[in-house]
């Protein structure tokens, strides 16, 4: 479970990536098999149909071991993106057919540079002028959309109450993630107190790693093992009972930001826990987690007018956030399931 900022598709179409942005996309799968005919329907979002193509443009650019791990993660992105752009044009939120020109343009001069042409681009991505065209034109609505929500103020805020985000401070995290069905209340709480009992189990099992210790054993050899204690312990159960694919490594995440790479509630829990120290459970759109935070580097300060376009960006995405934590409730989706290889 790991959440990047997407690029737009004026990046998108100028570096290849081939991860799309807003429009045709995702379903909810499991594994990657070899690729769909262009027109299947992966998943229908509110009735519209969200083809297996765009989700290929998004695996193509990883390499064939990392594509099982990020197909979930790439569809769950995509489905968000047909339920903002329903809701902006039920919002009424136009774009003008001449912006969308203008950054037709922008994405053609910019790909002239690298001696390449639109053309190559668009059969490299397996698009037509007119899917880039929808795809441009949801983008540009969401932008026009989130400006307007947006103000000054809301900017100003996210830097003042935090300074992490923008001084450069990383955390290294382990978690046990649960994913209990969408809807199923019981099964919700049940992942619930079975995050609660292992977090109990790892503290138990610590104590008693602690207490074998000898009596003259000093503070700083207590400390050290109380440390490995709790980070094998925690491991243990990672592997045995994590839904997320770092299970391999015993829950173990790496570093990572306060912002841009992990789902708000995930890296705000992360940042307010101190190293050597677990979460409470954490809910987020993945499921349920338990967060054992495991270092920490601290940043340097910085000043607002350095960061001010970064922190316009946090805002966007915490509103996508809110936005789609609304809309997915009342949603209809139906996924289609995978054909076997």
């Amino acid at each position: 479970m790991r959440i990047f900022r997407h690029p737009g598709w004026s990046m998108v179409m100028v570096g290849f990536l081939g991860l799309t942005a807003h429009g045709q996309e995702g379903a909810q799968v499991q594994n990657n098999s070899a690729p769909a005919a262009a027109n299947a329907v992966a998943a229908t979002v509110n009735g519209q149909p969200i083809l297996e193509a765009a989700l290929q443009r998004g695996l193509k650019r990883l390499p064939p071991e990392k594509q099982a791990e990020a197909r979930t993660e790439i569809l769950e992105y995509l489905i968000d993106n047909v339920l903002i752009d329903q809701q902006l044009q039920q919002l009424r939120i136009e774009v003008a057919a001449k912006d969308v020109d203008a950054r037709m343009e922008q994405i053609k001069g910019e790909i002239k540079k690298s001696n390449q042409t639109l053309e190559k681009a668009l059969t490299k991505l397996g698009l037509t002028e007119d899917e880039l065209r929808g795809q441009l034109t949801a983008e540009m609505r969401w932008e026009k959309y989130a400006n307007e929500q947006i103000t000054e103020k809301d900017v100003k805020e996210v830097f003042d109450k935090n300074p992490e985000i923008f001084d450069g401070s990383m955390v290294r995290a382990r978690h046990i993630l649960l994913t209990p069905p969408a809807g199923d209340a019981a099964a919700a709480e049940q992942a619930k107190q079975q995050l609660e009992r292992d977090k109990q189990q790892i503290e138990n099992e610590v104590a008693q790693g602690l207490a074998k210790l000898p009596a003259t054993a000093d503070a700083i050899t207590r400390e050290r093992e109380r440390a490995k204690l709790l980070l094998d312990a925690f491991a243990a159960l990672a592997r045995k009972q994590s839904a997320c694919p770092s299970k391999e490594q015993g829950g173990d995440m790496g570093w990572f930001p306060r912002a841009g790479s992990m789902v708000e509630p995930f890296a705000k829990a992360a940042f307010a826990t101190k190293p050597g120290s677990m979460s409470d459970v954490v809910t987020t759109q993945f499921g349920y987690h338990l967060i054992l935070v495991t270092d920490r580097r601290e940043g340097l300060p910085t000043k607002f007018e350095e960061v001010k376009d970064v922190a316009r960006d946090i805002c966007a995405d915490r509103l996508r956030e809110q936005l789609v934590a609304k809309l997915r409730p009342t949603a209809k989706i139906v996924l289609t399931p995978q054909a076997k290889p």
